[in-house]
């Protein structure tokens, strides 16, 4: 990785370059693609995600007017440094790579774990952030976050047995809509096919799924205390966050928008990325 064409714009995902920075001594790992003017937005992904696990449309389509940065947590992927086992952590690791990055102020879009993530940022950081996209995800002590491990595995040694991402299973609803829209999900993570990412290590996966667990055993934050535009967006039928938690964010956080994707799971922004784009770049452009 190298940080030497950092400030290169490119038109597509798939074609963006590795880039890494140092920030305290930890390299992080990052791609950064879209026009340089304007807010930059900030990706931050799903448990056990590397820089490949971002939907590239949805990517594609906001770099068509923004900067947009996609990043990787520590510890994971081409990141180095050990996984941190609270969202605190992380929030913190990634707000400092914010700033080593130069920018005192951004956008977020945090999907799932990149929820917790994201909401702390804008708690901890509140002049660093301009707007906030939350995507199938819930607040601290939401309901039912602290069973994403028991509602997974079963799900995940599905995929095993028969040879299927586990997030065919665990992002999509079993109907014929969702089956489609998971197949179409899994074949676009596939379109890069030269300097990918590593992929996530067995502890360092183990060890995002202890923050998830304390997420959800954690006490509620105050959400009434977040004033910038924020945009809540799931499937009707996420059983990963229970979409109940989307709701509840929305009721929370004053002048929220919410938006619910009918025959969608936990990866309703990906089943439904053609009308979901739109309505993040009318957001981000408010």
């Amino acid at each position: 990785m190298t940080s030497s064409v950092r400030y290169l714009s490119t038109a597509r995902y798939i074609d963006a370059p590795n880039l890494s920075i140092d920030v305290q001594g930890v390299t992080f790992a990052y791609r950064d693609l879209g026009p340089r003017n304007g807010v930059p937005l900030i990706l931050l992904n799903h448990w056990g995600a590397v820089l490949d696990n971002f939907d590239p449309r949805i990517v594609d389509g906001l770099a068509a007017k923004h900067r947009v940065i996609a990043t990787n947590y520590r510890g994971i992927g081409a990141s180095g440094g050990i996984a941190p086992v609270t969202i605190d952590e992380m929030a913190r690791n990634a707000i400092a790579l914010i700033r080593a990055l130069g920018f005192e102020k951004v956008d977020l879009l945090g999907f799932s774990l990149g929820g917790f993530v994201a909401q702390d940022i804008t708690l901890k950081a509140p002049d660093l952030v301009r707007k906030l996209i939350l995507a199938g995800t819930g607040p601290a002590g939401g309901k039912g976050i602290e069973k994403v491990g028991p509602v997974s595995w079963p799900l995940m040694i599905k995929g095993l047995l028969t040879l299927r991402d586990p997030k065919f299973y665990l992002f999509f609803t079993s109907t014929n809509n969702g089956r489609r829209a998971a197949k179409a999900f899994l074949g676009r993570l596939k379109e890069r096919r030269a300097d990918r990412d590593k992929g996530p290590t067995p502890r360092a996966f183990l060890r995002q799924l202890k923050a998830i667990k304390a997420w959800g055993q954690k006490a509620p934050q105050d959400l009434g205390s977040i004033r910038i535009p924020v945009l809540i967006a799931n499937g009707d039928s996420d059983i990963m966050v229970p979409t109940a938690n989307s709701a509840d964010m929305a009721r929370r956080i004053p002048g929220s928008q919410l938006v619910l994707y009918q025959d969608a799971g936990h990866g309703g922004i990906s089943q439904n990325y053609a009308d979901f784009v739109p309505k993040a770049l009318t957001f981000l452009e408010a």
